[in-house]
């Protein structure tokens, strides 16, 4: 971790396995990040400072790209499980994992400004060409985001007035 203001960086995990994909909570005083310390990529969350690392997820499958929601009650997740990879989410301590998506390959998902959808990649077996989709957070069909051409890594904005 580096300070905003620049400064040498401060290393937070020491553990032997990759740690990658930080998002820090919105009041900034924990981040959930993926690791393969375990053996498989799985979500994990630790102090600002590098403190109480813990696993969070347990649903089975590797789980990656965590990012946390903005109201700062959910983190969304990809779930590979060998056949197909999924958006997921769960509570920020690490329970009550729901899968909302069934593509072939959905990736890279973002929150909505009210915490109550998540966009992601969907890219269609076969073709190699991604495009956007949304879910909302109670489940059902994910929606297509309309863009001009093949998109991917989506990233929702906050809130503009």
């Amino acid at each position: 971790m580096a300070d905003a203001n620049g400064g040498m960086p401060r290393r937070l995990t020491t553990t032997p396995g990759i740690d990658t994909s930080p998002s820090f909570s919105p009041d900034g005083r924990q981040i959930v990040f993926e690791s393969d310390r375990s053996g498989t990529q799985q979500v994990y969350v630790m102090n600002s400072d590098g403190s109480g690392q813990r696993r969070l997820s347990f649903g089975g499958g590797s789980n990656s790209s965590p990012v946390w929601s903005p109201d700062g009650e959910r983190i969304a997740f990809a779930r590979w499980t060998g056949a197909n990879i999924n958006i997921g989410i769960m509570n920020a301590s690490g329970g009550d994992e729901k899968i909302l998506t069934n593509g072939w390959q959905d990736e890279a998902p973002t929150w909505s400004p009210d915490s109550e959808w998540v966009m992601f990649q969907r890219t269609l077996q076969g073709s190699g060409i991604g495009s956007l989709q949304m879910v909302s957070t109670a489940g059902g069909e994910p929606k297509a985001v309309a863009t001009p051409q093949a998109a991917a890594d989506p990233s929702w904005s906050g809130v503009v007035q």
